[in-house]
């Protein structure tokens, strides 16, 4: 495993890629903090975080690209494959990687309060506070485009993916209110992400039949719910959308609160992907 690290991570500092991420995430970030926190004086830095989100849906795709999609459209795949190291080992090495070019823009903002405290009093509890939800916010999607590098050999195919999956856990609020709050609607949208989780077990597994059968059972489910208590189903989109938003949990850290639920829910996205690239690993070693 650090070996695969050492080499993941000169790559992103002998090319380019690492030091174009670094840069324009610390240009936009100190652009904002500058008109933020500087110019009309907020002593909040956690303002100056929730106006750059919208960094992950475009850089991360960048960062994350390359890691798996690249070893299988060069066959490189196939020396990690029949070494001794773990599928685990393999996929933990790599997000370890990435993760270090994330931490060391992390580790510059961690100086911007302390920068802000030379002007006036500062409430480092909430701005240290947002800064740790932003680093969570960030390892997550940084594990779920790692994920999605994985499930493909073209690096462009794999950043349009994600860049379209960030776009939509940025916008997921937005949308889910744009959708009826009947339940007729609420039932035929849990339905299509029924549909969707099918697709993405399949992709996972190449198994048909445990894939139908999944789905045959989550979209039964959902009908003897529907049938049995529809007012279950009342304005449930918005709720759901909500508490599955990986977005959205990072404004209980915008507003200075440090929320347990939120970490938790953070480490289980990291985790949840992670194994989800080790099988897909896996699935590819054994075929």
């Amino acid at each position: 495993m650090l070996a695969i690290y050492k080499k993941e991570l000169r790559t992103y500092y002998t090319s380019m890629i690492g030091y174009v991420f670094m840069a324009f995430f610390l240009v936009i970030i100190g652009i904002y903090f500058y008109i933020q926190n500087l110019m009309y004086g907020a002593a909040n830095f956690e303002y100056t975080l929730s106006g750059v989100i919208y960094l992950f849906v475009l850089l991360v795709p960048i960062l994350t690209m390359r890691l798996i999609a690249e070893e299988n459209k060069q066959k490189t795949d196939q020396l990690l494959f029949t070494s001794p190291v773990s599928a685990g080992a393999i996929v933990v090495g790599k997000l370890l990687a990435v993760f270090t070019v994330f931490f060391s823009v992390i580790l510059i903002t961690c100086f911007y309060p302390l920068i802000m405290s030379l002007y006036g009093k500062i409430p480092y509890a909430s701005a240290y506070s947002s800064i740790i939800g932003f680093t969570l916010l960030g390892a997550a999607y940084l594990a779920m485009g790692i994920f999605i590098s994985s499930l493909t050999e073209s690096q462009v195919v794999a950043a349009i993916v994600s860049f379209i999956t960030f776009l939509f856990t940025v916008l997921m609020g937005g949308i889910a209110g744009a959708f009826p709050s009947d339940n007729k609607t609420a039932y035929i949208v849990f339905t299509i992400i029924a549909l969707v989780i099918c697709l993405i077990i399949y992709l996972l597994m190449r198994n048909l039949t445990f894939t139908i059968g999944i789905g045959f059972l989550m979209v039964l489910g959902l009908t003897a719910v529907y049938l049995l208590k529809p007012t279950l189903f009342d304005g449930s989109v918005i709720r759901v959308f909500d508490w599955i938003s990986v977005a959205s949990r990072f404004d209980s850290f915008n507003y200075g609160i440090f929320n347990l639920s939120s970490i938790i829910y953070y480490l289980s996205i990291i985790f949840l992907f992670t194994f989800f690239t080790v099988q897909v690993i896996k699935k590819k070693r054994w075929s």
